[in-house]
């Protein structure tokens, strides 16, 4: 149920979101506060940004008010931005990244988590980062994704990097690793675990009882009925198998190239991609501005906006909030889904 204004939360006495703000000297800061903005236009549940209250000062003069915990939050939310703030992100200049800034979107994203498994924020939501910056301060993990399931116990292969948009979801089965990799990566257990994680994450944050999960190949035209490589009938087509004894809508491996075209995307309800580029260069054609990185298999509710930190535009005020505020949509009313299947 979508909250368009503070009374409702108020009576209500719904947990807000909490939405970490990502590295404070790109976008995020901006796109956070865009989105409070355009609260009532979209129906946005209520959230509180998490981070340091300056680096949105740096790009936005609308109200903010600093918090200390989240429940002070529902007295100002709808007069002002709630921020609660963590460490000192040091000079913020927006566009120019460094060390100190990586630590507060760190320390920021360690509290946001902790908010959601305490139960004082009912959602994450996570601003974009730069893992260049992370990685020079000793982060370990391959992004956020992997670094919120390691905090729930979540193993690697059950967390699922799911990119949604109004027409399209996608989901990418390997994620951030070099090209010629994937195909030693592709196992029949990978896709099987992965396949299971995405119908059971369909159900419990979008309602959808028989999720259709459709298959890319791996190779050009799906193989070829192997003249163009075997990964088709050797791995994925045995997953598939699998999962369709565990009456999972499992179908596939189709040529990725005929997938995403109007008609085709009206045939399933998620495509299982064996790549990054291959789940993301379709998702991000055609829903750029409103793209949602969701984790499905956590315990919680996470979303993110499908971008990057985008330094080369932060602080000119040309950023466009549509994903932020498709994130946090999607996260509120992915939450009051499992709220109501729980009750």
């Amino acid at each position: 149920m979508p909250w368009s204004n503070i009374g409702d939360w108020i009576v209500s006495r719904v947990s807000p979101l909490a939405v970490s703000m990502g590295d404070p000297a790109g976008i995020g800061p901006e796109i956070i506060a865009k989105a409070w903005d355009a609260r009532e236009t979209h129906h946005l549940p209520p959230f509180v940004a998490v981070g340091d209250a300056r680096a949105i000062e740096r790009v936005w003069a609308g109200p903010i008010a600093r918090i200390a915990d989240l429940n002070a939050g529902a007295a100002v939310f709808g007069e002002a931005l709630p921020v609660l703030t963590v460490s000192d992100a040091g000079a913020i200049v927006p566009g120019e990244p460094d060390a100190d800034g990586a630590r507060c979107a760190l320390h920021s994203l360690e509290l946001a988590v902790g908010l959601v498994r305490t139960g004082a924020a009912r959602a994450l939501v996570t601003g974009p980062v730069s893992k260049s910056q992370l990685y020079a301060i000793g982060f370990s993990h391959p992004g956020q994704t992997e670094f919120v399931a390691e905090r729930y116990g979540v193993a690697g292969d059950n967390a699922v990097m799911m990119l949604a948009g109004p027409s399209l979801k996608v989901v990418p089965i390997t994620t951030h690793v070099p090209l010629k990799e994937v195909s030693a990566l592709l196992t029949i257990e990978l896709i099987v675990a992965k396949g299971r994680a995405t119908a059971r994450g369909l159900l419990k944050n979008f309602g959808i009882e028989n999720p259709r999960l459709a298959f890319a190949g791996f190779n050009p035209h799906a193989g070829e009925q192997g003249a163009l490589g075997r990964e088709e009938i050797e791995i994925i087509a045995p997953a598939i198998a699998i999962l369709r004894e565990e009456s999972i809508d499992a179908t596939g491996p189709f040529a990725a190239d005929t997938m995403f075209h109007p008609r085709a995307r009206t045939s399933y309800d998620v495509v299982m991609c064996c790549y990054h580029d291959q789940a993301l260069v379709p998702l991000k054609t055609i829903h750029f501005d409103e793209g949602v990185n969701m984790t499905l298999g956590l315990p919680i509710v996470r979303t993110s906006p499908d971008h990057g930190t985008a330094f080369a535009i932060a602080g000119k005020n040309l950023a466009e909030p549509g994903a932020m505020i498709a994130a946090i949509r999607m996260a509120g009313e992915a939450a009051d889904l499992r709220a109501s299947s729980a009750a």
